[in-house]
């Protein structure tokens, strides 16, 4: 099962994590994890960042995100690539139809725990085994997901996106929450900006930036002021 922090006199992390993308990754999840790990049933039923789910609505939403991870990088793809870190991400889109069944079908699913723990420690484990095998691949290799190829690298590049962003929508009604990892913040970051096409011309936090560039914050009358014609693609995905 993945741990918030290492125990106590175990070994560093092998050089696979401490190099990028893995690296990350393995920030984005342990991060997460720590929000993960102590909640009971009562948090569980907490409101979160995305409209119309719960803590667990949103728990198993990740979860299925840690599972797909694993799942592509197990299963090579000949070829070419047609999505990169950033790219991916130009098909997903707010107020879809099809986003609008994924809601649905995470708070159904999510409901068939009777017991919170139960969602909870699976999502623990397949976020252990994501990053254990995101660890062992080559960043190089073709993957395939979401009917796309790319690069495992830049899959693990765009599952530190999503645990990211979701990280910043599980704390929403929980203050004493772990914050999210700063490599993990700087990915979105990264992934924004390539998305808008520039560095964003605002003094804005990697917190607000990732909330704001995904349609969690409405932007101010100031901001699409100085955004210009830009202020249109917000958000840059959803």
């Amino acid at each position: 099962m993945i741990e918030a922090e290492p125990p106590q006199g175990q070994a560093p992390p092998s050089e696979a994590v401490r190099t990028a993308p893995v690296r990350a990754l393995h920030a984005a999840y342990q991060a997460l994890a720590a929000v993960v790990a102590p909640l009971e049933d009562e948090d569980s039923w907490q409101p979160t960042g995305c409209t119309g789910w719960a803590v667990r609505d949103l728990l198993f939403h990740c979860l299925m995100d840690c599972q797909r991870g694993l799942v592509a990088l197990h299963t090579p793809a000949p070829g070419p690539v047609d999505r990169d870190a950033v790219t991916y991400w130009s098909d997903w889109r707010p107020d879809t139809e099809g986003a609008a069944n994924g809601r649905r079908w995470a708070r159904v699913s999510a409901g068939m725990f009777l017991h919170f723990d139960q969602l909870r420690g699976l999502y623990l484990e397949t976020a252990a085994a994501t990053l254990h095998a995101a660890a062992a691949t080559d960043p190089g290799l073709l993957v395939s997901t979401q009917g796309h190829t790319l690069t495992a690298g830049d899959l693990m590049s765009t599952l530190t996106v999503e645990a990211t962003v979701h990280h910043l929508d599980l704390v929403a009604a929980l203050p004493h929450a772990p914050v999210a990892s700063t490599p993990g913040l700087a990915c979105v970051r990264t992934t924004l900006d390539g998305l808008l096409g520039r560095p964003v011309p605002l003094d804005w936090s990697d917190e607000h930036y990732a909330r704001a560039g995904t349609g969690r914050l409405p932007l101010t009358d100031a901001e699409a002021r100085a955004l210009g014609p830009d202020a249109a693609s917000f958000p840059l995905f959803g």
